[in-house]
């Protein structure tokens, strides 16, 4: 348990890659803080379970972040995840889905990451892990909020990685394919009626046909890939863009 004594705080933490993300910190002896939204009671059972604490805080309200953050205190690890997606052409695309896909995806990112900082530099150490996209490094049609967003948070990533290259911070992305999660799963049926596809065509042929594996990426490996970058053998790590895609971007 490594990381005893280190508090870390994930937004986006209530389900999905977070929730991993949460769970894998908190077996290395983090303290967590999740933040989300999602069922109440669900939300307390996941407390519970790790003992952590939360907040609710919306990230597109930057204000909230601020409030959110000065509530948390400092942080050694700091996982920014929290994010969503619209699809649509561009000239189509409402702007204020294009303002909330940014906001979350890539300012929020900004505010919580320049409020935790001083303090990583203050004690000399401290994580940064921004939770990326295949689409931080190339793209897709249709997705250009989250395109711009997600090639915007790498390059974020690298420029806080050479700001703090001698604190003893480092900053790094992780950039997931198609990861197994109950939205996607749940996406499953309507594909398959819109379709006319069977389960596991829709799988093979519509969701995993950019991944040469044939296998979504499971989120307890995005957490393990989190554990590895909040150890001290990762020190020398930072700047980088870590893919874990099923060899998608590797064509």
């Amino acid at each position: 348990m490594f990381l005893k004594g280190k508090r870390a705080l994930i937004t986006g933490s209530t389900s999905g890659i977070g929730l991993a993300v949460a769970r894998a910190l908190h077996a290395e002896g983090a303290d967590v803080i999740l933040n989300g939204f999602g069922d109440e009671a669900e939300i307390a059972a996941l407390r519970e379970e790790m003992g952590a604490d939360y907040s609710g805080a919306n990230l597109l309200d930057s204000g909230a972040i601020e409030a959110m953050m000065a509530e948390v205190g400092t942080v050694d690890i700091l996982v920014n995840n929290a994010g969503m997606q619209h699809v649509a052409p561009v000239d189509e695309f409402p702007p204020e889905k294009w303002e909330q896909v940014i906001g979350l995806n890539l300012t929020a990112p900004f505010h919580t990451t320049r409020l935790a900082v001083p303090g990583m530099k203050e004690r000399g150490w401290g994580r940064i892990i921004n939770t990326a996209s295949a689409h931080s490094l190339t793209a897709s049609p249709f997705k250009s909020a989250y395109n711009a967003s997600k090639h915007g948070i790498a390059g974020f990533t690298k420029t806080i990685a050479l700001e703090l290259a001698q604190t003893g911070v480092t900053a790094n992305c992780i950039s997931p394919g198609y990861v197994w999660t109950p939205l996607i799963e749940g996406q499953i049926p309507d594909t398959m009626k819109a379709r006319g596809l069977t389960r596991d065509e829709v799988i093979n042929d519509v969701l995993l046909a950019k991944q040469p594996t044939k296998k979504f990426v499971q989120p307890a490996e995005i957490g393990a890939l989190a554990v590895f970058l909040c150890r001290e053998e990762a020190g020398n790590v930072t700047g980088a863009n870590w893919s874990i895609d099923g060899g998608w971007t590797a064509e």
